[in-house]
């Protein structure tokens, strides 16, 4: 049995664009309850353009994190398709959509998830060492994102040494390092302050800026979204909105 809350949220029309990036249709996400299930998201299409900085907003609950998650490929739909760069991700076994996701997404959890018996350097490289890049390399090249990411100078220490904002500075730079198609934020400014968060937003505007690549992301911080070339609202589920700027009253 269904157990679903009513709703007077309204799902804005779909803007079809044409050589989308990402490309969503039809997303339903149904969780059990008891002997039923609730549904959080409710057949949302949507289109993303690459080279653009699209921001996910809403209120706890409204189902962000879950919609980004499976955008993504870690969490999987109930119903609906989602194309990434042209690839259908749930039209691939299991293991074919691990390998598409270590080759072409990253993605910033609200909780870190660095490793802590590895060095902030090692925690940054760790895309490139699952892609079989040499190690030395691959810390490298960690080290070059930390340093970009102004904390170069904390490369050696392990995670439990470094602050909030630094540690989520460590998992911006192993999202981005294998230069990934996809960019997936939760929260990614939520530890930062103002100076930091516009600086790590800035990168990953510099990232979104290309025809091969996307960025979404997941804030509730308004000190960042001047910085948003779209923003996608939801509520109870559904996208509500969907311009330049956040609607009157938010």
């Amino acid at each position: 049995m269904s157990q679903q809350a009513l709703s007077t949220a309204q799902p804005v029309p779909l803007q079809v664009i044409e050589n989308a990036a990402i490309s969503v249709r039809g997303i339903v996400k149904e969780f059990p309850v008891g002997d039923g299930f609730i549904r959080v998201l409710h057949e949302i299409d949507a289109d993303i353009r690459p080279g653009e900085l699209t921001y996910l907003v809403g209120e706890s609950g409204s189902g962000k994190t879950t919609m980004i998650s499976i955008i993504a490929g870690i969490m999987y739909p109930t119903e609906g398709s989602v194309r990434v760069f042209g690839t259908d991700i749930y039209d691939l076994s299991d293991n074919q959509l691990v390998q598409f996701r270590l080759d072409n997404i990253g993605f910033v959890f609200q909780q870190y998830n660095l490793l802590p018996t590895l060095t902030a350097a090692e925690n940054a490289a760790v895309p490139l060492i699952a892609a079989g890049v040499p190690r030395a390399e691959a810390e490298d090249r960690g080290r070059e994102m930390l340093e970009k990411l102004n904390i170069g100078d904390q490369a050696d220490k392990l995670p439990r040494q470094l602050s909030g904002g630094q540690q989520q500075r460590v998992a911006i730079s192993r999202a981005l390092v294998h230069e990934p198609k996809l960019v997936v934020c939760d929260e990614p400014t939520a530890a930062l302050d103002a100076m930091s968060g516009r600086r790590v937003m800035d990168l990953l505007r510099e990232v979104a800026l290309s025809e091969e690549r996307a960025v979404i992301i997941v804030t509730h911080d308004n000190r960042v979204f001047d910085l948003a070339d779209r923003i996608l609202q939801m509520e109870d589920g559904r996208i509500t909105h969907d311009g330049k700027e956040m609607p009157d009253g938010h």
